[in-house]
């Protein structure tokens, strides 16, 4: 089969796309033949090495997670699948998830059917980012329908989906952007709309129940701000959260990291079912465009998702 190979850490230009052994599968696993894979920062933050869990991992590696495509082979102890079903999910992380191939080994309890209403290209773009909204904002946010939260980036591969969930959840949403995306967040359901280009979050929001900050270390201590006594802020971003809480020690304050989970893709399945729920595919890529795709995430300018496709 093609996959694209990472030889080392550093630079995007380290991918090459190579002939590789098909991978075999475990009982508890099925083989997918993979239709299209997404990519995330999680992946450019991992390619460069940056990421805790990548220095456990060897080279020559293939990364990814995000993939979408068709059962082919199933497990002997694997009840749930069937040779021929479209599936999707977010494959093992933060091990190596080995989705930027033409076949990838995926534990069937890390998978769920894919959604009718979904291509393969839109289904490829949702697992870690939908499954990374969707735990921030009720595992660890335990958001409530009248609730007042704000959504950094908004209009990005994680923030568009966290909208769209926390309006589903009955909440009042306020949205941050670059005002070239307004038109865009409002589209998903955003109550308000702040461009951060024109004006400080802070001064604009000061009594959010929840923030849930997908932009990064930039934007913490303006959302801390942002936030009710007792509020609740939720971030994805790598930064020290004692810090945040000198300054908000009235908040709490907690940065997660997303676990795999069929069972919730299931539970957002609905959603998208409803048309609830909308998966925002800026771009879908060559597989040989990988560097293109990793430079592009490293912009920090992207709208919606990349995906790419063999």
């Amino acid at each position: 089969m093609k996959a694209v190979v990472l030889k080392d850490w550093g630079d995007a230009e380290n991918f090459s796309v190579q002939e590789v052994a098909k991978p075999a599968i475990r009982p508890s696993e099925v083989l997918v033949q993979v239709k299209a894979f997404g990519v995330n920062p999680a992946d450019f933050k991992t390619r460069s090495g940056t990421a805790p869990y990548a220095k456990s991992y060897g080279h020559p590696i293939i990364l990814g997670w995000d993939m979408a495509g068709v059962v082919v082979e199933v497990g002997a102890e694997v009840t749930g699948f069937k040779s021929g079903d479209a599936v999707y999910g977010m494959v093992n992380f933060p091990e190596p998830g080995q989705a930027y191939a033409e076949y990838v080994a995926a534990s069937a309890a890390h998978l769920a059917l894919k959604p009718a209403e979904l291509s393969f290209e839109e289904a490829a773009a949702a697992p870690l980012a939908v499954l990374t909204a969707w735990q921030s904002l009720t595992e660890h946010g335990h958001l409530q329908a009248g609730e007042k939260v704000l959504i950094q980036a908004a209009s990005g591969g994680v923030g568009h989906l966290g909208v769209q969930l926390a309006k589903a959840l009955g909440a009042y949403v306020i949205g941050t952007a670059s005002g070239k995306n307004e038109e865009f967040v409002r589209s998903l359901g955003a109550d308000e709309f702040i461009d951060y280009t024109k004006a400080n979050v802070e001064d604009v929001v000061s009594d959010a129940d929840l923030v849930f900050d997908t932009a990064g270390a930039d934007t913490i201590f303006a959302s801390a701000k942002a936030l009710k006594p007792n509020g609740r802020l939720i971030s994805i971003a790598y930064g020290a959260m004692d810090k945040v809480l000198a300054v908000r020690p009235d908040i709490r304050a907690e940065r997660i990291l997303v676990h795999t989970s069929g069972d919730d893709l299931k539970t957002i399945g609905q959603f998208i079912a409803e048309g609830k729920l909308k998966i925002e595919v800026s771009q879908v890529l060559p597989a040989d465009q990988i560097a293109e795709a990793h430079q592009q995430l490293e912009s920090r300018r992207t709208t919606g998702k990349i995906v790419l496709t063999f």
